[in-house]
């Protein structure tokens, strides 16, 4: 499943290079054409079978994940890191990780328990209580494995049961394998598809990508969050998994363009597929960079619901990602038959 394939690659903020590449082997054994800019976005020009008029549509998936990186090395052998984007904090103890272009293995340790005092063990325990552990015998010996720098992705096999995957990063390896397997199919109509990098530490990608396509309208592929687990209000839960694929309405980085999201809406309700809105007005996506560029461009986003992301571990209904992969080429074909105003 490409989707496992995908989430099982290193691709931290800023070193997207083996996502980059793999994706890059996908376009070209399907004779895609595709360049890189000096960020690392990937760009693929879809030429569609008609004529007509370039509708100026732009997509776009960001290949990054959160993970670390090393900050410095103690006398130990164990290794302080910083964090690189939106990283949920409880979750890093006693998860493996892996480490620079090596993939040298390790482990997020902590003080012992036994060690721990009552109001230590009443904490969240954060990045400055944490250390990685490679197993080295003291500085020397770590220095000979990792350096200062490195980058730190978390290290799990995804899997799947029944409709469920499960797996690191898939925000938004999701949204990536989404964009690949429409890139495979004959569209009627022109557009420019982007990989974009450094998503999840300020839209980075995005706006150098928008800022170079030029587009009129962009849509945004995405994973969000479904907070549909014990203890959560259903008017808090953002999302859910296995209602469909979620339509932003506002983030913090974007308002929906309307005549966007009229169409995504027309377009699944003509599919007859289930969709729902991202009940969270908080957080950023690449389309809060997208519709700020040059003179302004029209954006819209949609994600496939997915429990636990920025984690080590999230999970995802591959029904909700087929119906969004199927309402995203419902929309590219609604594009070239009957237009849209914006």
């Amino acid at each position: 499943m490409l989707i496992k394939e995908l989430s099982a690659i290193p691709g931290v903020s800023g070193d997207e290079t083996r996502i980059r590449n793999f994706i890059r082997e996908k376009l070209a054994a399907r004779g895609l054409k595709n360049y890189t800019d000096a960020l690392g976005n990937l760009y693929v020009s879809k030429e569609g079978r008609g004529k007509g008029e370039d509708p100026g549509l732009m997509l776009c998936a960001h290949m990054d994940e959160v993970g670390l990186m090393v900050s410095s090395i103690e006398k130990s052998g164990h290794l302080r890191f910083y964090k690189v984007g939106g990283v949920y904090e409880p979750a890093l103890i006693s998860k493996p990780v892996k480490i620079g272009p090596d993939d040298v293995y390790g482990v997020i340790g902590a003080k012992a328990i036994h060690l721990q005092k009552a109001e230590e063990r009443k904490k969240a325990l954060g990045p400055e209580n944490l250390y990685i552990d490679i197993g080295a015998k003291n500085k020397d010996d770590a220095e000979k494995a990792v350096k200062i720098g490195d980058y730190v992705s978390f290290y799990s096999e995804a899997s799947c049961y029944k409709n469920l995957v499960r797996g690191k990063a898939l925000d938004n390896r999701a949204g990536c394998a989404a964009l690949l397997e429409i890139l495979q199919r004959d569209f009627p109509c022109s557009f420019t598809a982007v990989f974009t990098v450094q998503e999840e530490v300020g839209i980075r990608g995005a706006r150098v990508a928008a800022y170079r396509v030029n587009p009129r309208m962009a849509l945004v592929l995405e994973t969000t969050i479904a907070a549909d687990t014990p203890g959560i209000k259903e008017y808090e839960q953002s999302t859910v998994l296995g209602d469909g694929p979620a339509f932003t309405v506002k983030d913090d980085s974007v308002i929906a363009h309307p005549r966007l999201l009229e169409r995504l809406i027309q377009v699944a309700e003509k599919q007859q597929r289930p969709y729902q809105f991202r009940r969270y007005g908080g957080s950023f996506t690449d389309a809060g960079a997208v519709t700020t560029s040059r003179g302004g461009v029209a954006a819209g986003v949609i994600s496939t619901p997915c429990r636990y992301i920025h984690s080590p571990l999230s999970m995802l209904n591959q029904k909700d990602w087929h119906h969004l992969v199927e309402i995203v080429d419902g929309f590219i074909r609604s594009i070239d038959e009957k237009g849209l105003e914006v």
